[in-house]
């Protein structure tokens, strides 16, 4: 299943074709995907941008056109003299902000398009290295078998990092191969499995959606706003500045997202108007 295919279940139930979400998952993949629906859609951009927890399973001896398991496999190697200490010193290495190359097989567009339809139509794609923080990388369990090494890992990442590079690079510079036979995507920015409906809930409408402003209150520093503040938003002008200088929320009286709002030329300014108070 594909994240669209989830937002296709979410529009039938919702009854809205006004849906999005926050961060792709590979169809291969299981776990946590952030929705937001009508006036929600505008928010997902800014959860996007949050890091992300996972918990993967990297299988070393064995490098693939993919880097997971669905891809052909092209090229083994031999895994015999592979220690766990050698496994632990190259994934400690990714540890940190560092370059790494994002999979060919993935949504980066180049020149338009996709990587992936690129590689599907016959094309050799190898992409530009870009930065990624990976403020996480620990292993919680090695398993040898005769022809391969799984290797059970949770990162926790910054937006834009490919988890099947991981696989990719640590098998690469131990001279076997690897890629990633599971991922499970456990958290995205505030939004952590506690949280989420399983797909059953999801079709079946049973299930009550997060309010806008109880999201806003947890993504960014709220501003509590007065009525003539409020107002004046709605107009799209701006407001005093805020002592910090992130992106925040303004919220009314009735605990209503009004807008959100970032400090320029001494002002707060909206960038984004959801509601106007009464």
């Amino acid at each position: 299943m594909t994240s669209h295919d989830v937002v296709a279940i979410a529009r039938r139930a919702l009854g809205t074709r006004k849906v999005g979400h926050a961060g792709t998952l590979d169809p291969m993949a299981t776990g946590i995907l952030v929705l937001g629906f009508n006036n929600g859609t505008r928010l997902l951009q800014y959860i996007t941008d949050g890091d992300k927890t996972y918990q993967a399973t990297v299988v070393l001896g064995a490098a693939t056109v993919t880097d997971d398991a669905e891809g052909e496999v092209v090229s083994k190697g031999n895994v015999t003299g592979i220690t766990d200490e050698s496994i632990e010193s190259e994934l400690s290495k990714m540890h940190g902000t560092i370059l790494q190359r994002p999979s060919s097989v993935s949504a980066v567009k180049v020149n338009g398009e996709r990587a992936y339809d690129r590689v599907r139509a016959g094309e050799v794609v190898e992409l530009a290295a870009r930065e990624v923080t990976i403020s996480q990388l620990d292993i919680l369990n090695i398993r040898h078998s005769e022809l391969t090494i799984e290797v059970d890992i949770e990162v926790t990442c910054s937006a834009g990092t490919f988890i099947r590079a991981i696989a990719r690079d640590c098998g690469n510079a131990l001279g076997v191969g690897g890629h990633l036979s599971s991922l499970r995507r456990s958290r995205v920015a505030s939004f952590g499995l506690t949280q989420a409906i399983s797909l059953t809930q999801l079709k079946s409408g049973d299930f009550t959606p997060s309010a806008l402003s109880d999201v806003a209150r947890t993504v960014f520093a709220p501003r509590e706003l007065a009525l003539d503040e409020c107002q004046e938003l709605s107009f799209g002008r701006s407001l005093t500045s805020n002592p910090t200088n992130e992106i925040y929320a303004g919220l009314s009286g009735d605990n209503q997202l009004v807008a959100l709002l970032a400090n320029k030329d001494g002002q707060a300014k909206p960038i984004a108007v959801f509601a106007a108070a009464h």
